[in-house]
């Protein structure tokens, strides 16, 4: 028996904004992400293409953290996650919640290819991601500025992807378990 707590996802509603916002700024979190200002989330939440979901975990459906995907409506099938971010770390939230986004993306909205980009720093995220069946595609060298505690320089960030196809097979061979 898994003693990670259940995991749901819920639209974001403008009164969960402050909370975004904090948890973003979070400085365990703030590292791996390029936070975004309040009007960009406010834009996310209203933009057709786009989808943005609080993160809910256990019986009490405590707010866990947040995701947003992107190419919601794209005409090619090829979905984003854009973001992806908690608070709890360790208790297997992320692998939880990256399951429901991939049944989320393949069977909802029909993508073909579900991807994404992640800070080459994070190791943690690059190894949860490998393990779900993500792909490395490539790698934008420095692409992005890293200012945090004292380091100026830049990192790479590694993009990844998941086709339907292989999640159908993950699918057929018990590996999406809850």
């Amino acid at each position: 028996m898994s003693t990670t707590p259940r995991v749901h996802l819920r639209p974001t509603m403008l009164s969960d904004l402050d909370y975004v916002v904090s948890i973003e700024q979070d400085g365990s979190n703030r590292p791996f992400i390029t936070p975004w200002e309040r009007v960009q989330h406010e834009g996310a939440l209203r933009f057709p293409d786009s989808r943005h979901f609080i993160i809910e975990a256990g019986p009490e459906a405590t707010r866990a953290g947040f995701v947003i995907l992107q190419g919601c409506r794209n005409p090619h099938g090829s979905v984003e996650l854009k973001r992806i971010v908690l608070g709890p770390k360790g208790a297997g939230l992320g692998r939880r919640s990256v399951r429901l986004l991939k049944a989320l993306a393949f069977t909802q909205l029909k993508a073909h290819r579900f991807w994404l980009d992640v800070k080459a720093l994070n190791t943690r995220a690059l190894k949860l991601y490998a393990s779900e069946g993500f792909v490395e595609e490539g790698r934008l060298r420095e692409s992005v500025r890293v200012t945090t505690e004292g380091a100026d320089g830049y990192d790479s960030l590694v993009v990844m992807s998941l086709l339907d196809r292989e999640y159908q097979a993950r699918l057929a061979l018990g590996e999406e378990g809850a």
